[in-house]
């Protein structure tokens, strides 16, 4: 008895087949490197993990006359200037990994840092002020003089208190609920909870972007630190504690 064979004869691949292979083949290679990318783009770790906010007393937040708010030791060697808008997650980011580190140098004089606070993200926020109304949250609670109540306020609002773009905002309330938790006072509270200082915060977030548009040649973002007028580069882990010696 003959063996008996299969009627099945293999077709040759069409060019139509080929080419949709190679298709899903490059949209893979293509997903991996952006992949790849973001894991490349991770926040790296957090620098004095632990520390906590500012601890000394000695620390004072002054509230100056056009909104900036200086954080430091009376005597501190040396002031940076940081700009960073409320909404900003590259400014969020920034506090979660040198908060803690720049905490420490206040603490001990090395240095004192001066916010600039800007509002040019609130168009992305869903209240469409976030940002102003954050700011102007800032205010109430330097103008109250704690360097270590502000600290603790700055750091919560940038990090496990941050919206996220588009997403839910906090109402003047909640910021005010933020600022107790920081240590403030009823009085600061009810300044943050009125909104009293939200015009003038929205004017003083005006001039501070203004003046970061001279210093990066009207391409403003956010988050940017400057020793003087130099630019530093926050991508570098160590530079805190480079323009602290």
């Amino acid at each position: 008895m003959s063996e008996s064979r299969s009627n099945y004869t293999p077709r040759p691949m069409s060019s139509k087949t080929t080419y949709a292979l190679g298709a899903v083949a490059l949209a893979l290679i293509v997903l991996i490197v952006i992949l790849a990318m973001r894991w490349g783009r991770d926040e790296p770790a957090v620098r004095n993990d632990g520390y906590g906010p500012v601890h000394s007393s000695a620390v004072v937040a002054t509230l100056q006359p056009d909104g900036l708010i200086l954080v430091g030791r009376p005597d501190a060697r040396k002031t940076i200037e940081v700009y960073a808008d409320p909404l900003c997650p590259g400014c969020g980011s920034m506090e979660r990994v040198y908060g803690q580190e720049i905490a420490q140098q206040q603490d001990e004089g090395k240095l004192a840092v001066r916010y600039h606070l800007v509002n040019f993200l609130e168009s992305k926020s869903r209240s469409k002020d976030y940002s102003t109304r954050a700011i102007a949250a800032n205010e109430c609670v330097a103008e109250a003089g704690s360097g270590p109540v502000y600290s603790k306020f700055h750091a919560l609002l940038f990090t496990t208190s941050q919206p996220e773009e588009g997403g839910a905002d906090l109402s003047n309330e909640e910021l005010a609920a933020v600022a107790r938790e920081a240590g403030a006072s009823d009085q600061v509270a009810q300044c943050i909870a009125s909104g009293a200082k939200v015009d003038a915060a929205r004017a003083h977030a005006l001039v501070a972007l203004g003046t970061l548009n001279e210093l990066l040649d009207g391409r403003a973002a956010t988050p940017s630190v400057f020793d003087g007028k130099t630019k530093l580069d926050v991508n570098n882990e160590e530079w805190v504690l480079d323009v602290a010696r």
